[in-house]
């Protein structure tokens, strides 16, 4: 069964200071900040877990050990609310240890997400060909009845080999705030949403942008990438860049692809994303929903009221 996953091991870039979220990430983790009441990690975590990942590789800095003690089991807490019973609450508590095996390598300077990526490589298996980085601030939804983009993605690569990246179609209007993808169609893929990349251009003006796909946090590299990433130089700010390390992949003639994602996403890297994120997963909670749309709707009918409790 092991030797069927498309791939074991999944990165998770975690050493930032969270600097948007100050004062509160002094103290906590950004990663560990909740949607609702599970964190963005965990959130994550469960997506590379149904995509096949039976490890998750947390990247973090000195004083982040929060973010893998949250996979960590707590079983006198578990026992206490088992005792009260709290068996629903107690599950929750269990899921984040359930889901995956979660490990950790340290990044001791802030240089960039390919030096993150980067310090992952030796934590490897002598076996695993390919990894999985999932940037934590990206939720990725799958739309609905359809599969995780990270599982479509792992097809992908059993198909047609090397790396595989995903990309969401933005307004051109909107397309200079990302990273672009240069892509041609790919015949033999038999799905008109993955493209074989011929290059990335770092948010170029709206009429020059070789096309409406943006770059995504997810990738799915062949192992080749962590030799890329020795060869590169840093760039802005003396980071090492991934996209780098891909470019320089392609040019040598290693196949990279990207798909095309059309579901939902929210970044939760900003205050006023998250926030958005936030409301959008509340609105659909069975709990806590119904209440407040009704209160959404009724602050929105009276924007100029004193603000109100619930």
């Amino acid at each position: 069964m092991q030797a069927s996953r498309p791939f074991r091991t999944a990165i998770v870039p975690a050493a930032g200071l969270g600097t948007r979220f100050l004062p509160t990430t002094k103290t906590v983790p950004k990663e560990l900040l909740p949607v609702i009441d599970t964190p963005g990690i965990e959130m994550v975590a469960a997506e590379a877990a149904e995509a096949g990942a039976s490890r998750l590789l947390i990247v973090t800095s000195p004083g982040k050990d929060a973010v893998a003690a949250h996979f960590a089991p707590q079983p006198e807490l578990e026992a206490t609310l088992a005792a009260r019973g709290k068996d629903a609450l107690a599950a929750k508590v269990r899921r984040a240890a359930e889901l995956i095996e979660a490990g950790t390598v340290t990044q001791d300077e802030p240089k960039g997400l390919g030096h993150a990526v980067g310090c992952a490589g030796d934590a490897l298996g002598p076996d695993e060909d390919a990894v999985a980085v999932l940037l934590p601030d990206d939720i990725v939804l799958a739309a609905p009845g359809e599969p995780s983009v990270l599982s479509r993605m792992a097809a992908v690569r059993e198909r047609l080999g090397g790396s595989v990246l995903c990309a969401f179609d933005v307004p051109r209007e909107q397309i200079s705030a990302y990273g672009v993808f240069d892509v041609d169609d790919t015949v033999d893929s038999g799905d008109p949403d993955v493209k074989r990349i011929r290059g990335m251009v770092e948010k170029p003006p709206a009429d020059q942008a070789p096309s409406t796909l943006a770059t995504a946090g997810r990738y799915l590299l062949d192992r080749q990438i962590f030799d890329a990433l020795k060869r590169i130089s840093p760039g802005s700010g003396g980071e090492l860049q991934l996209t780098d390390a891909v470019a320089l992949l392609i040019a040598e003639g290693h196949p990279v692809h990207v798909v095309v994602h059309r579901g939902g996403r929210h970044d939760l890297g900003n205050p006023g994303s998250y926030l958005r994120a936030f409301v959008d997963f509340a609105l659909a909670h069975p709990d806590y929903g119904p209440a407040l749309r009704e209160w959404l709707t009724d602050r929105l009918t009276f924007p100029d009221e004193p603000v109100r409790g619930a």
